[in-house]
């Protein structure tokens, strides 16, 4: 920092990742304009400085020990919707949230979202996120037309996509600067509701090949898996897979059941948003809470309460996509010791590899919850972008489960062989002598950071344990 350089004001505090693991001591600076976030970057001292949204990211990645912290959240705009032709205009502190409270009343719709709407636009770019859609659609950062960054050296730039500085910014975690608004292309719907089918796989291997046939035919398609189950029921799942429900949808739904066509009811309002919210999460949850036993248990109902085959049932789109946002801090229910979210992708011809791994973590009896394999399309352009052709499974693991550590690494060595990564977004353990094997094109991104940040400006906790 110059000699003459007045610190911007800021708060230390601690911060940690949605799985409250490894609080870290940080200046957490909260900039409502531009030229305070311009100030604060020049003012963020010797440990450099990181943005911040929502927090949702699981691991270290927006925590910066000892240095400054930048809570976006603060610029959160919608600057113009662009009705006709579908495209947002918004600053980086938006959340998806806000963002489909704005734009589902007018007939459109966030293009990729994740399991949680409490993402901003920002971050949602950061981490490049995917969603149920990304055999599809792709993820985040496809969508997006253009961005403004504010860069090390005090300079607001104008990105757009087919640049390097681009490919770097989108999964690149913050680390090539603060992204202050972008402009995104949105998705058509008509209705606020989601047409979905439901059914249940008996195995790993009935599941890959159901997913294999039939995703072609689906926008959005996700399997919860149990993890606890063995032998023959390895990988057991649910499947669910939808579309947006069309007005039409709506109408023969309400015939069928006989229903009235009125204006209180869905078909009156059809683009309403309106997602339930139930207790907060208590701050104080046993650790055992969530045991073997009691996981076990959750996971047997839910897969006998899961029908065969059902099809064309209609949820709500906060329902479909986001049902753990209706319980405020749920990451709390993993108690003190906090979760490992442990995201992975193997390529296409390995499913092998996949299978091995399942029975692995089956064995092992790691309580698991909430594991959802996806299946990825096309891989993206961000250097550092997550998704890559071929299987992905997010399971949460409590942190104090013993061994956790070297059953994580051994995991992450299978990983790696079989064309795979890990989401560095929520990794808060990964050795760093596996990234460039995960991550060919690590090299460039850290060559255009030494010339685009020679002197660190962005760092994090992650960028420093990884070596980015």
């Amino acid at each position: 920092m110059p000699a003459n350089a007045v610190p911007f004001p800021g708060r230390t505090t601690p911060l940690t990742g949605w799985g409250r693991t490894a609080p870290t001591a940080t200046r957490l600076i909260r900039p409502r304009t531009y030229e305070e976030a311009a100030t604060a970057v020049r003012a963020c001292g010797a440990r450099g400085g990181i943005a911040r949204g929502l927090g949702r990211a699981y691991g270290d990645a927006a925590q910066n020990a000892g240095g400054a912290v930048l809570d976006m959240t603060g610029l959160d705009r919608v600057h113009a919707v662009d009705a006709d032709g579908g495209t947002v205009l918004c600053d980086a502190g938006v959340s998806l949230h806000r963002l489909m409270e704005v734009l589902l009343p007018l007939g459109w719709f966030v293009p990729v979202t994740p399991g949680t709407r409490q993402v901003t636009v920002g971050g949602a770019i950061a981490a490049d996120i995917h969603g149920k859609n990304h055999h599809v659609s792709g993820a985040f950062s496809r969508h997006v037309l253009s961005l403004e960054l504010l860069t090390a050296d005090g300079e607001i730039r104008t990105v757009v996509p087919g640049t390097p500085l681009f490919d770097a910014t989108a999964g690149g975690l913050g680390l090539t600067g603060v992204i202050l608004t972008a402009t995104v292309r949105l998705l058509p719907v008509e209705t606020s509701w989601m047409s979905v089918d439901t059914e249940r796989a008996r195995d790993l291997d009935d599941l890959l090949a159901r997913l294999t046939a039939t995703d072609r035919y689906y926008r959005y398609s996700a399997a919860w898996i149990d993890l606890l189950a063995r032998g023959s029921a390895t990988g057991r799942a649910v499947l669910t897979r939808g579309e947006h429900a069309s007005l039409e949808t709506l109408e023969s739904s309400a015939r069928a059941r006989g229903a009235r066509l009125t204006r209180r009811g869905p078909l009156g309002r059809p683009l309403d948003f309106r997602p339930s919210r139930f207790p907060v999460a208590p701050a104080l949850v046993p650790g055992g809470l969530l045991g073997r036993t009691t996981v076990g248990l959750f996971n047997e109902l839910w897969y006998r309460k899961a029908p065969r085959a059902r099809a064309d049932q209609l949820q709500r789109i906060a329902t479909f996509f986001h049902p753990l946002d209706g319980v405020p801090h749920w990451n709390r229910l993993r108690g003190r010791s906090g979760f490992v979210q442990y995201r992975f992708v193997v390529g296409h011809g390995h499913e092998e590899a996949l299978r091995r791994i399942v029975t692995r973590i089956s064995a092992r009896r790691c309580p698991c919850f909430l594991a959802v394999l996806k299946r990825f399309g096309e891989g993206e352009p961000g250097w550092l972008s997550f998704p890559t052709p071929g299987w992905s499974l997010a399971l949460d693991i409590p942190a104090g489960l013993p061994g956790l550590g070297a059953f994580l690494d051994r995991l992450d060595e299978e990983v790696a062989a079989a064309d795979g990564r890990v989401h560095l977004a929520e990794d808060a353990r990964l050795r760093p002598e596996l990234l460039g094997a995960m991550y060919p094109r690590l090299p460039e991104f850290r060559a255009l950071r030494r010339e685009l940040d020679p002197d660190g400006v962005f760092v994090s906790d992650l960028a420093r344990r990884l070596g980015l």
